[in-house]
């Protein structure tokens, strides 16, 4: 089956309105023109977006504000506005609008130019289109025993966002989570950072109770670790029992204290692990952050430093985590730093 793209989805017809109208004029265009959402920027470039919730926001918790409706609207923008590519795939923007939790994505072309825009309900529609498309094929296929049938799973796994083992983020979707985040961090400057973690001991665990015991003690893990992580902060299975959270807008000492707390947490919930010299179930993690006086040009090489400092976790005693600055920042920080690598004392 054909990819589908943004661009098959988008609406054109869009309409910008410049940062220097007034709220009241971006909300009265709204209304008149029965839009959920209105784009704000300047000469094609967007800058930012109000949505309907925005302006109930801002009503709710400005009722005695007056003048309020004659400030200029990017006084109550959000800002910076996610965009994605006309020419990414719909896969693309089903990831990056549940992971940046959005329901209206502006569509700019290679020159960052509006050219139309996605609502959550289109890339909806066309998600679940295509699920329908390839299980139809698939009935049709079981009877037939033909080659459709297993071109017809591989769709159906290319299009699956989640590791159904452990029921976060999978691989696929951490690439395009990452790389999203990463242009953002590129174009404004926004911080983020990455946790590595693995798994202590794992390989023992699984020689010793087997592998289906092995895969309910990663459930617990993987469990354990949603309910700690922020809810702006994005898990993902990297593989195996390699595990990597997304921190957003995070600093290296932000980074640091979410990865202790983890590993930390996860000790003291003790779930048995007889084969580790803890006798329970333990992580390792190394974290990394970058921002905006750092300079890095994928986020494949920020994952590397996290992946560094996890294995100096490992190589210093597992059960604890390791921050790698970027080779360009500049932290002061009581902790002993050696090679790059900041390593705090445990607890």
């Amino acid at each position: 089956m054909e990819e589908i793209y943004v661009r098959d989805l988008m609406s054109t017809n869009v309409e910008m309105m410049a940062p220097t109208l007034s709220l009241g004029e971006v909300a009265g265009a709204m209304v008149e023109q029965s839009k959920s959402c209105m784009i704000i920027g300047q000469n094609k470039h967007p800058l930012g977006i109000v949505t309907e919730r925005d302006l109930a926001r801002v009503l709710v918790g400005s009722q005695h504000e007056l003048g309020l409706m004659k400030r200029p609207v990017a006084d109550f923008m959000s800002y910076p506005v996610l965009t994605v590519n006309q020419d990414e795939s719909l896969y693309e923007a089903v990831v990056v609008a549940r992971s940046e939790r959005v329901r209206h994505l502006p569509v700019v072309d290679d020159d960052d130019n509006i050219v139309g825009i996605v609502t959550h309900r289109d890339l909806a529609n066309a998600h679940f289109h295509v699920i329908e498309i390839q299980a139809a094929v698939i009935e049709k296929s079981i009877a037939r025993q033909t080659r459709e049938l297993l071109a017809a799973n591989r769709e159906l796994q290319a299009m699956s966002m989640e590791d159904h083992l452990l029921d976060i983020g999978n691989r696929r979707a951490m690439e395009v989570d990452l790389a999203h985040t990463h242009a953002a961090f590129l174009r404004y400057g926004r911080p983020y950072g990455v946790v590595m973690l693995d798994v202590d001991y794992f390989k023992r665990y699984n020689d010793h109770h087997g592998h289906n015991a092995g895969d309910q003690a990663l459930q617990l893990v993987a469990s354990f670790l949603k309910d700690e992580i922020r809810g702006t902060d994005r898990l993902y299975r990297y593989g195996g029992e390699e595990l990597l959270l997304l921190l957003p807008e995070a600093t290296p000492e932000l980074a640091l204290r979410s990865a202790w707390r983890l590993v930390n947490g996860l000790e003291e919930c003790e779930i048995p692990h007889g084969t580790s010299p803890d006798g329970k179930m333990t992580i390792s993690a190394g974290a990394a952050a970058i921002g905006p006086d750092d300079h890095m040009e994928s986020w494949q090489a920020l994952v590397e430093l996290a992946d560094r400092g996890l294995y100096a976790a490992k190589d210093a005693g597992r059960n604890r985590a390791v921050l790698n600055l970027s080779p360009r920042a500049d932290h002061s920080s009581r902790r002993q730093q050696q090679g790059g690598k900041v390593l705090p004392i445990k607890r």
